[in-house]
């Protein structure tokens, strides 16, 4: 395991693979190292071209984690691991976490090139929004402890359609949902405002001009592709490209070429 310390004191654990260019990948909500098994595969379908940085954001897996949270803790995050890489990066974000990488660029840090997949905005009526209350509703019951509830919360109406909970909470893999409950907050205040079904924010993310790759699947439920689509608008340097087949965790072996040609033009 190799970690860097954030500017906070944080320290933030992460897999480095490949030779070349870096690219950051920047995970989803709930998601980590160790939980997501296709953050390795990505990293070893690019590792041929490039030198690829997956880690587990503050709160998740092996990284630690200092309150108070802000979003401001997880860019300087980001931040650290590009200097470690060298200075300068691509960087590629999924779900959450690129709407997290597009805060980043806007804070000025040296990323070259920025790759987007389904950034999970709701930006019309074609689901319904969270509620108004979302993060406080995750807040109180991370405080009251019931952490299964918070996960339960998050996903059911974070994906706007109805999961197998039942299901989910019955197998091997629910301890870990609940181990990283709380850092739903963290997702929750990155997207806060952006779930109510409103058009995008036209100055949050106007200091995003590099090159930028926004992805959606071809499978994915109609909010996400129609979120897709509003952001490469919204961007003046940008391509939007369908996966198709694809959903909101799409295989490894679809995603990287796609990776793979854009960071390499």
């Amino acid at each position: 395991m190799s970690s860097v310390r954030s500017k906070d004191g944080t320290t933030i654990s992460y897999d480095r693979k490949g030779d070349g260019p870096a690219i950051i990948y920047v995970g989803p909500a709930l998601g980590y190292r160790a939980f997501d098994p296709t953050m390795a595969q990505i990293a070893d379908l690019l590792a041929p071209h490039f030198t690829v940085f997956t880690y587990d954001r503050r709160g998740r897996g092996e990284s630690g984690d200092t309150a108070p949270y802000a979003v401001e803790r997880e860019i300087e995050d980001i931040a650290a691991l590009i200097a470690k890489a060298g200075g300068q990066a691509y960087v590629y974000g999924h779900s959450s976490g690129a709407v997290l990488s597009l805060d980043a660029v806007a804070h000025g840090l040296p990323i070259t090139k920025l790759a987007l997949y389904e950034p999970p905005f709701i930006v019309d009526d074609s689901r319904p929004p969270v509620p108004h209350d979302f993060k406080r509703q995750l807040s109180d019951m991370i405080a009251a402890g019931r952490r299964g509830d918070a996960a339960e919360f998050f996903m059911t109406q974070a994906a706007g359609e109805p999961l197998p909970m039942d299901e989910l909470r019955n197998s091997p893999a629910w301890p870990m949902f609940e181990g990283v409950a709380p850092t739903t907050v963290y997702d929750a205040t990155i997207m806060e405002g952006l779930q109510l079904g409103n058009p995008l924010p036209a100055t949050r993310w106007a200091a995003v001009t590099i090159p930028t790759l926004v992805m959606d699947g071809g499978a994915s439920p109609a909010f996400m592709r129609h979120a897709a689509q509003a952001l490469a608008k919204l961007l003046p340097n940008t391509q939007y490209r369908t996966l198709e087949g694809q959903t909101h965790g799409p295989a490894a072996e679809v995603l990287a070429p796609a990776l793979a040609e854009f960071f390499a033009a």
